[in-house]
């Protein structure tokens, strides 16, 4: 019998490699839902994720509890939370923040038995999150990548409630539910629960702070400014008077044209390092003889 104030779980034994409708956290459906999507103009979805990992490279680690929540253009929410099993060990320091266990997901199916249906969830629609910009978002393109799928989510809009909060605030999400929602947050690192507390700090946002653009647009801008200077997304390479040049590591401040043709070895190390998908096709373009060319000259 369905409990009252909480979504019907679809049995695992019927239905074990696709990604589950769930239950709810313990307070159910959000009423901030409904307003937000009208505040927002909602064209699309707008899902709300969360993932817990078994650490914090988006490239090396692996996904451990993914909880994803759609809210529809009018209102209506879908909610999927599934844990999988990572097909390495979790490092116990990882544990310690999540509670999760090689045991808890023994025998859970790898990301790849859902990876098609989760993909699908996440077509056409953008995102938000807590935090999502950072990690969250990186870490399920290097998942699907793996699983053979293409992720652009670089392409959608994200607005990242952590962005608004520390432009506003500058706290972590226990603060913000304190101080938007005027409530404790029991637990900082449940999936579930961080992915529900997301959606509310952000309607409370949107609520609190009147200057804030209701426009997706604007608030994708408001949440990911872009810096004119960086020719990649995560500020690995910059432009300095005109030049592509490295901006971190021994080597910051060199030209491109310069690690090519006196350290080629150490553009070697950088493709096979824990870089964007971004940075390591900058890297091999110049290997290979192309540069960027500064924006002022795209026209």
């Amino acid at each position: 019998m369905q409990r009252k104030g909480r979504r019907r779980i679809i049995s695992a034994t019927r239905n074990p490699y696709r990604f589950r409708e769930a239950e709810m956290a313990d307070e159910g459906p959000s009423p901030a839902a409904k307003p937000l999507a009208e505040r927002l103009r909602l064209q699309r979805p707008l899902v709300f994720l969360d993932v817990e990992s078994t650490g914090v490279s988006a490239s090396s680690d692996r996904i451990v509890e993914i909880a994803v929540l759609r809210i529809h253009p009018d209102g209506s929410q879908e909610y999927r939370c599934q844990r999988v099993n990572p097909g390495i060990p979790i490092p116990a320091d990882a544990t310690a923040i999540h509670g999760i266990t090689d045991a808890d997901v023994a025998n859970k199916p790898p990301f790849t038995a859902c990876a098609q249906t989760l993909w699908q969830l996440l077509s056409d629609c953008d995102f938000a999150g807590f935090g999502v910009s950072r990690f969250d978002l990186a870490l399920l393109e290097a998942e699907f990548r793996r699983a053979g799928l293409e992720f652009a989510w670089r392409e959608r809009r994200v607005i990242d409630a952590m962005a608004i909060f520390h432009n506003k605030e500058r706290r972590d999400l226990p603060a913000a539910v304190r101080f938007y929602l005027a409530r404790e947050f029991g637990s900082a690192h449940a999936a579930g629960q961080d992915v529900r507390a997301a959606l509310d700090v952000l309607y409370a946002q949107l609520q609190r702070y009147e200057d804030l653009p209701c426009d997706l647009d604007e608030l994708h801008s408001y949440c990911n400014p872009t810096n004119p200077d960086w020719i990649d997304p995560d500020g690995k390479f910059i432009w300095s008077n005109g030049v592509p040049t490295i901006a971190f590591g021994k080597h910051m401040g060199t030209p491109l044209a310069g690690l090519v043709a006196n350290e080629p070895d150490y553009l070697a190390w950088v493709l096979k390092g824990d870089f964007s998908p971004e940075v390591k096709q900058l890297v091999k373009n110049a290997l290979d003889g192309a540069y960027p060319k500064p924006p002022d000259t795209l026209a």
